[in-house]
């Protein structure tokens, strides 16, 4: 005596529709979460020079005199691995949002807007970051994370290129 729920077919074709989409953007959008994590004041260079000095200096004997510049850097290589890693997410995202009808641009399209967002996305934690005390933004930050993003589409570009086995293929990889 049971009954059997039937819903309409373009409810039906809208879940399946979703779930590519929604397996893309869901590790962009957590990756936008840990770049917001990573600019409070948790993470500030107060806060990671307390953890980092202790572990660089046991490791590699790096005095207090050098740590300054190996912060630095470490710091910096964050932003550049942080942003790029947002750029590919975005341009997967992009991927499976716009899927390719024709091969002209649609792959142009996918990374510019990975870049555009990973712009927009460096600028916005940059602003959040003049809020908080222990931080500062800079411009110049926005500048080093957008090479990042537009780097990582360089390097998918050429992953991309016809020559390349992989190329054409998965596209919601």
């Amino acid at each position: 005596m049971g009954t059997t729920l039937r819903y309409p077919e373009s409810v039906a074709r809208l879940d399946s529709s979703s779930k590519p989409l929604l397996k893309a953007w869901i590790p962009a959008v957590l990756w936008m979460g840990v770049i917001a994590v990573e600019s409070t004041d948790w993470l500030s260079a107060h806060h990671t020079g307390r953890l980092l000095y202790p572990i660089l200096h046991y490791l590699f004997g790096v005095i207090p005199e050098s740590f300054e510049t190996w912060h630095f850097l470490i710091r910096k290589g964050g932003h550049v691995f942080g942003y790029a890693m947002l750029s590919w997410l975005l341009f997967r995202a992009w991927r499976a949002t716009l899927p390719m009808v024709d091969k002209r641009g649609r792959t142009l399209r996918w990374a510019g807007m990975a870049v555009g967002m990973t712009t927009l996305v460096a600028s916005l934690d940059e602003w959040h970051q003049t809020f908080i005390p222990s931080r500062t933004g800079t411009p110049h930050d926005v500048l080093l994370d957008t090479v990042a993003g537009v780097s990582a589409q360089v390097l998918i570009l050429l992953c991309l290129l016809p020559g390349n086995r992989r190329a054409g293929t998965d596209t919601h990889q």
